[in-house]
């Protein structure tokens, strides 16, 4: 492969950022799904598979949309069902981002749980009510971050599928 071979590069780049949406799912600040479907489709657009790569292309779409409807929407359900309210996720959220400049990557984590479990100790009133409460909290976060990895997976096997096929 050489800087001239265009299709060969396209598909570079395009791995690429399919590689760094897959990352994205467990680095903040990079948008996974986004990026995934910006990879598929940079290689529809500039690469030269043929007639299969719009299909690879709308099929990634759906995959798409379908992830980020669904890591909202079903880690939301689960969490207003055990009843911890969205200023508590805001909380954690806050302090996670505070936590992840100082406490690089590990501070996310820590910020989130710590943010939640303080929202949820003035909420309530006892670390033994508030602790429950941030756990529901970690398991909705973590399948939010399942669903959007394997929507990603997915959009990847789709653009493989496409080199492979299209």
């Amino acid at each position: 492969m050489g800087l001239t071979d265009t299709p060969a590069l396209v598909s570079v780049v395009a791995g690429l950022a399919i590689l760094a949406g897959l990352a994205g799912v467990v680095v903040p600040g990079l948008p996974a799904l986004p990026l995934c479907w910006g990879g598929v489709l940079v290689w529809a657009l500039f690469g030269d598979a043929g007639p299969g790569r719009w299909v690879v292309l709308a099929l990634a779409t759906v995959v798409t949309v379908g992830g980020a409807v669904v890591k909202y929407a079903w880690p939301g359900r689960n969490l207003k069902q055990s009843g911890v309210p969205t200023s508590s996720l805001l909380a954690g959220g806050l302090l996670g981002l505070v936590g992840f400049f100082v406490i690089p990557v590990v501070g996310l984590v820590l910020g989130f749980v710590g943010g939640v479990w303080g929202a949820e100790r003035l909420r309530l009133g006892s670390n033994a009510l508030a602790w429950p409460a941030t756990v529901q909290a970690l398991k909705a976060a973590g399948l939010s971050m399942l669903v959007e990895f394997l929507a990603g997976l997915t959009v990847a096997g789709l653009w493989v599928a496409g080199l492979l096929f299209a």
